[in-house]
């Protein structure tokens, strides 16, 4: 069976990527996106070194490193794409990639991560942190409604919807008016092992875009100078975040597998301060043995344990990450390594293949005439 699996965008390495490459593994299909540009390192990580089929964006000028300024013509590049000759088109989708065109009768089954968020559920937000006010906000949320109502029509096209979270799947409900069953993103137990590394650091795993918070992690830890955060990742929120770059707090960017392994297992505590829909940095962490200081929102409230796995701060504010560390600092959690790894092995990648199979069955039987 020929499967194609399109994926939003290719330019940095996180937990949508994780699940791309679990896919990958499990289907071997020929990958599509809307930019590629991996690095050499990074594409092995998440493509076992192949490289996705792309749209007109990734010829367009500057688009390697502001892709996202094209957003209006996002949904025109993924239609374009050819599926046609494919027996199954899987999508992991926040934001266009379920939006693709099938032939009919052709089986569509979308991972969806999120509806996107900034057309959705965070478009004051979207607007505030990028600075679009005025002339500019009012072009932008014109833009942001036509989205929304291309993305309401697209996701009408697709077969059978998964949710990566109840919560999303909540949203999905609301959103699309559609139920989508619930299958968790994969931990591999296997690449996320304890190991003997002192802990005598805090981590931050994140994009660096401005929803993901992590100004406001280093902002708490600007106040806490005799501890020492280590922010990892990339995007474009860089050049801003070095601006004012306490002397505690180092900006490691990408790294690579066996390094993020490493700091993990020399993390008094990974800090996770985004609404996020999932949230899959947190249980690789506790396959570190490592717990998880987290927003007490979204997916984290399915996944980490209060006071055992890890500790909520309320809101994602300086002032709450700093007393969610000092409490952690008092009191730690009651877990330990062990019962940690234990925890995140509930969301295994043995239980994702089981249940991703079952799904595409499903998906199979729904679309047969």
């Amino acid at each position: 069976m020929r499967i194609a699996l399109v994926h939003d965008w290719l330019a940095v390495q996180g937990g949508a990527e994780r699940v791309t490459r679990a896919l990958v593994d499990l289907f071997d299909p020929d990958v599509f996106a809307l930019v590629d540009f991996l690095s050499p390192q990074a594409r092995q990580e998440v493509l076992g070194g192949r490289r996705a089929h792309t749209t007109f964006i990734q010829h367009l000028p500057f688009a390697r490193r502001h892709f996202r300024h094209y957003l209006p013509l996002f949904p025109a590049a993924i239609e374009r794409l050819d599926l046609r000759g494919y027996d199954l088109v899987l999508s992991a989708s926040y934001a266009v990639a379920k939006g693709v065109r099938t032939r009919p009768g052709q089986p569509h089954l979308c991972y969806v991560h999120t509806p996107m968020r900034y057309a959705w559920v965070m478009e004051e937000a979207y607007l505030r942190d990028h600075g679009m006010q005025g002339l500019r906000g009012l072009v932008l949320r014109r833009v942001l409604r036509r989205l929304r109502r291309w993305d309401l029509a697209s996701t009408a096209r697709v077969t059978c919807l998964l949710a990566n979270s109840h919560n999303t799947a909540r949203r999905i409900r609301a959103c699309y008016g559609r139920e989508a069953d619930v299958v968790h993103p994969p931990v591999d137990l296997d690449a996320f092992t304890p190991g003997p590394a002192p802990r005598e650091h805090y981590l931050a795993v994140s994009r660096l875009v401005p929803y993901k918070r992590v100004d406001r992690i280093i902002e708490a830890f600007r106040t806490m100078p005799e501890r020492r955060l280590i922010v990892c990742g990339d995007g474009p929120e860089r050049d801003r975040l070095r601006q004012r770059l306490p002397a505690n707090v180092r900006l490691a960017g990408e790294v690579p597998h066996a390094e993020l392994v490493h700091l993990l297992r020399g993390a008094r505590a990974l800090i996770a301060a985004a609404e996020e829909d999932f949230g899959l940095t947190p249980l690789e962490a506790n396959a570190c043995g490592t717990p998880v200081l987290a927003l007490a929102a979204g997916g984290y409230l399915e996944t980490v344990v209060e006071g055992r796995t890890g500790l909520f701060f309320p809101t994602a504010d300086a002032t709450a990450i700093r007393a969610a560390v000092e409490h952690f600092e008092r009191s730690g959690v009651t877990a330990d390594v062990e019962a940690l790894r234990r925890h995140a092995g509930r969301f295994g990648c043995e239980v994702f293949r089981t249940a991703m199979r079952a799904a595409v069955d499903r998906c199979l039987h729904h679309a047969t005439p």
